[in-house]
């Protein structure tokens, strides 16, 4: 039986980070949780780390197909949050961003982890990026080291 498990060290890795504009005060929280992860556990060169801002959370698909097409990073972390309003607008963006997300890092066998809030309200967000239910910005960024390294162990085997 083979198995492949990793760790989450990954001093050379490049890692691309695509982060909306849009409900940047809460953004912000997530990105300095995921470089955290990366400088901090990861290890990760600040050099290999790419960050791109874009107007909001629906456009980032757009951006990570163009970098997962370089062929020049090992992963890509995609931050934004995606609140409730009034209507079910938000539903249609978290899904069209999610699915295409989904798609491209398929299409491209390169790991893209969301750092995406999808919540009732402003409350929650603020909770989810760095105070009582952690920092979603953080636990995409450990995902994506795991997943650089079991890549780089797939690629050896397969």
């Amino acid at each position: 039986m083979n198995k492949v498990q990793s760790g989450i060290t990954a001093k050379n890795a490049s890692i691309a980070i695509i982060i909306s504009r849009f409900n940047e005060f809460i953004n912000h929280n997530l990105l300095s949780g995921a470089l955290d992860t990366l400088k901090r556990i990861g290890q990760v060169n600040e050099e290999n780390i790419l960050i791109v801002y874009v107007p909001g959370t629906y456009e980032i698909p757009t951006v990570a197909s163009y970098i997962a097409s370089s062929g020049k990073y090992d992963a890509i972390i995609a931050i934004g949050t995606i609140i409730k309003g009034d209507t079910d607008h938000f539903k249609h963006i978290a899904n069209d961003t999610s699915n295409s997300l989904s798609r491209i890092s398929t299409q491209n066998f390169l790991p893209i982890t969301l750092g995406i809030l999808t919540t009732k309200n402003i409350e929650q967000s603020i909770e989810r990026s760095g105070t009582k239910m952690g920092n979603k910005g953080s636990e995409a960024a450990l995902a994506a080291l795991e997943m650089i390294n079991i890549m780089k162990k797939l690629k050896k085997i397969l």
